[in-house]
């Protein structure tokens, strides 16, 4: 089932598109973002990619003329900064990270304002989806895995605006985050391929402040369970959302995969957060 109810995204005709190459693609065995050209005018195009210990991200920035290039530098490497210490901070695979000392009960929430805000977005998605997503709900407690890729991203991306620099793409695996252009001058060129029918003409989008979240499309059956059986998910092969948020997007993702097709419920027309795919196997 595909749904195109978003009304903060521009949908392109993909016949029409088929002439111009997408910036930046989701869905295909090869994740990597599409080379670009020069930038458009002044502006200085970047790309770097980045590996922690249990992702990858690709950052391209747009940086206008007056940063210069040793002020994208260091707004590229506090961004790649933010990215490697909630890693190391937060990871629940490391032992010594807040969130696995949050498990053990060694510290509460409030020990750390960030360790707070991100419990509580868990526990604001877990309202939001019905109970479909629920960070509580794994072997061992708490882990927040369906949505701290997106809360490190929504970070990084911060650092960038702080920075002066409004024009950027950052991906992990099959979710992103755009603002602004990208380095042709234009809105940023998404498509989106189905997660198993090559055959199928992939979604074609244009955006310029968004982010897209994904559960499913690595493969691995059984990375979600079931928060009221603890059983495996197993309905759909995929799930895509769009919204203004990679951390709330990610986790309405996390549990649309969980639900299935009920989970279409909560994507009502006029709402932020609206669901791109949900393939069932």
């Amino acid at each position: 089932m595909w749904t195109d109810e978003q009304p903060r995204t521009r949908w392109v005709d993909p016949v029409a598109f088929r002439f111009r190459r997408p910036d930046l693609r989701l869905g295909t065995r090869d994740r990597r973002p599409d080379r670009s050209g020069l930038a458009a005018g002044d502006r200085i195009a970047v790309r770097h990619t980045v590996r922690t210990s249990t992702a990858e991200y690709t950052l391209l920035l747009n940086a206008p003329e007056w940063v210069g290039r040793r002020g994208a530098g260091e707004a590229l490497r506090d961004a790649v900064a933010e990215l490697r210490a909630i890693d190391l901070t937060y990871g629940p695979n490391r032992a010594d990270s807040l969130v696995s000392r949050l498990r053990r009960g060694e510290i509460g929430p409030e020990s750390y304002p960030p360790l707070a805000e991100l419990v509580d977005r868990c526990a604001a998605m877990r309202g939001a989806t019905d109970g479909w997503f629920d960070a509580w709900a794994v072997p061992g407690g708490f882990d927040p895995g369906g949505l701290l890729g997106g809360w490190a991203v929504e970070r990084a991306a911060a650092r960038l605006r702080a920075a002066g620099i409004h024009d950027y793409a950052v991906l992990t695996g099959a979710d992103l985050v755009v603002r602004g252009h990208a380095a042709h001058g234009g809105p940023w060129r998404i498509a989106i391929h189905h997660p198993t029918d090559r055959r199928r003409r992939p979604l074609v989008l244009e955006m310029t402040t968004g982010a897209i979240g994904t559960s499913g499309v690595t493969g691995r059956r059984g990375h979600v369970v079931d928060p009221h059986t603890g059983e495996p998910a197993d309905q759909l092969v995929a799930a895509s959302v769009v919204g203004p948020d990679l951390a709330v997007a990610d986790g309405y993702a996390t549990a649309l995969y969980a639900a299935g097709p009920a989970g279409l419920a909560w994507f009502r027309p006029g709402t932020d957060y609206q669901a791109l795919l949900a393939a069932r196997r």
